[in-house]
């Protein structure tokens, strides 16, 4: 009997030890619960509503373009446009395809059957299918063979579109407008990158689309109808292909330089300057951003937006460029080539172009670029002015300003030294001599008559060389071509001449350095070729006395105020440029400059210049022009003319090319016709616009 007591009493007592354990375990847990709920709820429940900020851009209008008179050059052209902004992460392929559906309904991607069918490619139709259900994807996936190879996620792609065959995707009617513009638009909804305005139509757009798609934004989750712009050229292709272009929204940043343009800001969509001026100054004419912050739950859901950065339009840009004695000249030079082609095709049947450049020597500010192209498979005659900064050619003797300079700088020569213009023969060259013989000649006549001997005497100083009749050059010094072409660089000449533009090209150089009779060559410009602008430089630093500077097609940058008819304040203001003052003694080029002028009142082109009005200085040139047709050697010249007006106090200076211009002695004179026509044009407009105002 005792002993059972005992047992009893020992299980008695582990119950209530259980049932204590028990107890302060309950206890702790609802202790727990509360602290929870007391003192931790806030915190439980900001996260359960945790939101999450994101920022996008907004792109802003690009700045405009005036001409020196502050004329409208580009304009920017509002247009209806349809966008799309997807959430944070994305939407779904399930969702867009609904939202294209929904879109195609309201809206179309091009206006006929052919034109939507020619937007969507086999490889569109092949994704299409893939993505608009589940079951097609499986059916994919089940086709796919067996490898042990890995294979990266862009080629497992493309290896399951490889499987789609035409009866899949083919399940669909592509003769159905309705499926056709929503294959489209998704497209177009696969391209939008997160929380970024990306545009699925902005040509074309109807009122009633418009309308359509304003009246229901509320059931198109992440489309708006807004305001976009396009560029617009009042003075059409005047100017145009230094003006350059700006990419679409289709095409977007450069993908080949993409990196630069997204560290700057850029979206995948935005549009760009992609040649001349758009491109030269992206940076002033796009303009700054506004800046849109988003607020985003855990859903992906936007929440809120708020404005946390003003946008700001590009600034605008006030060329050089006169467009009235822009247009003039593209006229004058389309005129003249037409006509000089006309009066003897044969003849002339190599001769395309003629180009033109005119700078303010005092300022290096451009104030016209052109250049007529005759296309003889169509026969038509097209302005592309792009050709005189980017085509070079053998000058001829316009350039032996800057060999006599040369001769006086290297102490070869001086004012008023003289030499002996007969013919010169180097063995194993042919003749080599000016256009006539002139005997005994100093260095002024030299420049009037245009003498080539004579700048052939100065090139064989420089290299030291000895000379014979018809014996080789002895003791020719090599390094003679550097030394000339490093003080024709001083004028632009095989240089760079720092305009502003994102190209331009310096010419070819010749390699050969051990002909002695090249060098001779080089001395009356048939050796190394430049550009157009190259020579307008060349010419202008001599009217400059010395000055070079460097040639700008923008004058001024202007802040945008939004009123096209006033412009804004200035940003900045484009000063004269020296790039360098050419190394000699003043009184060397006021010698050249004088042999300048001479040869318009007395000598090489007295018959063209002397009764001038505008007291003009030029120099002529005649470079013979041997290419290949067919395998076939032809022969032309290149006519060249530089110049500058008035001699006193120059306004003006030009440079023009004809290359190919038939052969023999040119009479008829198409540099020189084109140069006095664009004289009197320049000073013609002047004067009417003084007298207006």
């Amino acid at each position: 009997m005792v002993k059972k007591k005992k047992k009893r009493a020992q299980t008695t007592m582990r119950l209530n030890i259980l049932f204590l354990f028990v107890f302060l375990l309950f206890s702790m847990l609802i202790l727990q619960l509360g602290v929870v709920q007391i003192l931790n709820g806030e915190e439980a429940r900001e996260r359960l509503n945790q939101t999450e900020n994101a920022k996008a851009s907004v792109a802003v209008p690009r700045g405009l373009i005036y001409d020196a008179d502050y004329n409208l050059v580009v304009d920017n052209e509002p247009v209806r446009s349809i966008t799309y902004t997807p959430p944070k992460n994305g939407d779904s392929h399930r969702t867009k395809i609904e939202l294209a559906e929904s879109l195609a309904q309201m809206m179309e991607m091009a206006p006929n059957l052919d034109e939507l069918k020619a937007l969507v490619n086999e490889r569109d139709k092949k994704e299409f299918w893939y993505v608009y259900d589940a079951d097609n994807r499986k059916l994919i996936e089940e086709r796919l063979p067996e490898t042990d190879e890995e294979l990266s996620a862009s080629e497992l792609y493309q290896l399951q579109l490889d499987l789609i065959e035409p009866e899949d995707y083919n399940y669909f009617d592509w003769n159905d407008p309705y499926r056709l513009n929503v294959a489209i638009i998704k497209k177009e909804l696969d391209q939008a990158m997160e929380l970024s305005p990306h545009i699925i139509k902005n040509e074309n757009v109807t009122d009633e689309e418009y309308a359509r798609v304003s009246e229901n934004l509320s059931q198109l989750p992440g489309i708006d109808a807004k305001i976009d712009w396009n560029r617009v050229y009042p003075f059409n292709d005047t100017f145009r292909s230094f003006i350059g272009n700006v990419s679409d929204a289709d095409k977007g940043i450069p993908r080949e330089n993409q990196d630069y343009y997204l560290n700057l800001g850029y979206s995948w969509n935005d549009r760009v300057g992609e040649s001349g001026l758009e491109a030269q100054y992206e940076d002033v004419l796009r303009g700054q951003k506004e800046v849109i912050q988003y607020t985003i739950n855990n859903e992906g859901d936007i929440v809120g937006t708020k404005t946390v950065q003003q946008g700001q339009a590009g600034s605008d840009l006030v060329l050089t460029i006169d467009m009235d004695f822009q247009q003039a000249l593209d006229e004058i030079v389309k005129d003249e080539l037409e006509k000089y082609i006309a009066q003897d095709p044969y003849r002339n049947r190599h001769m395309e172009d003629a180009l033109v450049a005119v700078l303010d020597p005092q300022t290096g500010e451009v104030l016209g670029m052109t250049a007529a192209h005759y296309d003889r498979e169509e026969n038509t005659y097209t302005n592309q002015p792009h050709r005189v900064v980017y085509d070079a050619h053998i000058p001829g003797s316009s350039v032996k300003g800057a060999t006599v300079l040369t001769g006086y700088q290297t102490g070869v020569i001086d004012i008023g030294t003289v030499l002996n213009d007969r013919p010169i023969k180097i063995a194993g060259t042919p003749l080599k001599k000016s256009w006539r013989t002139f005997g005994l000649i100093n260095d002024l006549r030299a420049l009037e008559q245009s003498s080539n001997v004579y700048m052939f005497e100065i090139a064989m100083r420089i290299a030291t060389a000895r000379y014979s009749y018809n014996e080789p050059l002895r003791s020719f010094d090599t390094s003679s071509f550097q030394t000339m072409r490093n003080y024709f660089q001083q004028f632009g000449l095989g240089s760079k001449t720092g305009i502003d533009l994102p190209f331009e090209a310096t010419g070819y150089v010749g390699t050969n350095i051990i002909d002695g009779g090249l060098l001779l060559d080089f001395a009356i410009g048939q050796y190394d070729t430049y550009t157009t602008l190259q020579l307008a430089q060349y010419v202008s630093t001599i009217a400059n006395d010395g000055y070079r500077l460097a040639p700008h097609i923008v004058k001024e940058q202007r802040q945008a105020n939004g009123d096209k008819a006033t412009l804004g304040p200035i940003v900045n203001s484009q000063s004269p440029q020296l790039l360098n003052k050419i190394d000699m003694d003043e009184r060397y080029i006021e010698r050249v400059q004088q042999g300048f002028r001479l040869a318009a009142t007395s000598g090489t082109g007295r018959g063209h210049w002397a009764n001038n009005p505008y007291n003009v200085a030029i120099k002529t040139g005649t470079a013979q022009n041997e290419f290949f047709v067919d395998g076939e050697k032809q022969y032309t010249n290149n006519l060249t003319l530089v110049g500058y007006a008035p001699y006193e106090e120059p306004e003006l200076a030009f440079a023009i090319i004809v290359p190919r211009a038939g052969v023999g002695n040119d009479q008829n004179g198409i540099h020189h016709n084109i140069g006095n026509r664009l004289i009197d044009a320049y000073f013609d407009i002047k004067e009417q616009k003084a007298t207006n105002n």
